[in-house]
């Protein structure tokens, strides 16, 4: 597979990034295949241990898979108690990205260093109930905020549209320490319309996870609806 994490780009535009929680494990690899044709250039794989969010699902294993049969970038969302112990293992298993939340980081300063370190972009979640502002000390070593738009822990939940003016939030947060703003992620209830909400808003990377791979008509259509929603937004 070819070079990841520092050694490659964030994807740029507005990237729409199938979430495989929402896939069939089954045909894990063929769906990712089916979204990688549909234009997919960007994954999420969700990672959770049953503490911080009550919800148990994959780990590293199913990344070195994954990893093993596509070029895509992979975005490491932990959802977990102590991130820290687990930085270098996601990195060296293949991920491009790896993002912490911000409430469960206890160093959240040095657990960026090392997730760079480790030759992945870092990124920071923060879950609907956490501003902004929390951000300000370490605003300048992030390169993904990943604004939660659901109570993380379950695929399938409704949109808090009160979340979205946090993405205006992080971007003028940016601009008064006057430095370039991090890519802006959105997660939870991305559906054809709640994606140019956020686009609007100054979100550029739009996790869907059921949109994508749960609804009908298919994979394929979902993505091109999804796309059709984004237009205009670039």
């Amino acid at each position: 597979m070819g070079e990841r994490g520092l050694n490659r780009d964030i994807p740029g535009g507005l990237q729409i990034a199938p979430s495989i929680l929402a896939a069939d494990y089954a045909r894990l690899g063929a769906e990712v295949a089916e979204a990688e044709d549909a234009g997919a250039e960007w994954f999420q794989i969700d990672v959770m241990d049953g503490h911080f969010v009550p919800n148990l699902t994959i780990g590293l294993p199913v990344l070195e898979s994954l990893r093993a049969v596509t070029d895509t970038f992979l975005d490491v969302h932990l959802m977990i108690d102590n991130p820290g112990a687990f930085l270098e293992p996601f990195a060296e298993a293949g991920a491009d990205l790896i993002t912490v939340h911000q409430e469960a980081s206890t160093h959240l300063h040095g657990d960026l260093h090392r997730i760079r370190a480790a030759g992945c972009y870092a990124g920071v979640a923060l879950n609907p109930a956490t501003p902004a502002e929390t951000l300000s000390e370490v605003l300048g070593y992030v390169d993904l905020v990943l604004v939660m738009t659901v109570n993380p822990g379950f695929g399938g939940q409704k949109f808090i549209r009160e979340a979205v003016p946090k993405i205006a939030a992080i971007r003028r947060l940016a601009a008064d320490r006057g430095i370039a703003p991090p890519s802006i992620q959105v997660d939870g209830g991305i559906d054809p319309a709640s994606a140019p909400v956020c686009a609007a808003a100054g979100a550029t990377s739009f996790v869907a996870g059921s949109s994508v791979f749960r609804w009908a008509p298919g994979i394929a259509a979902n993505m091109a609806a999804l796309r059709a929603a984004l237009d205009g937004h670039a």
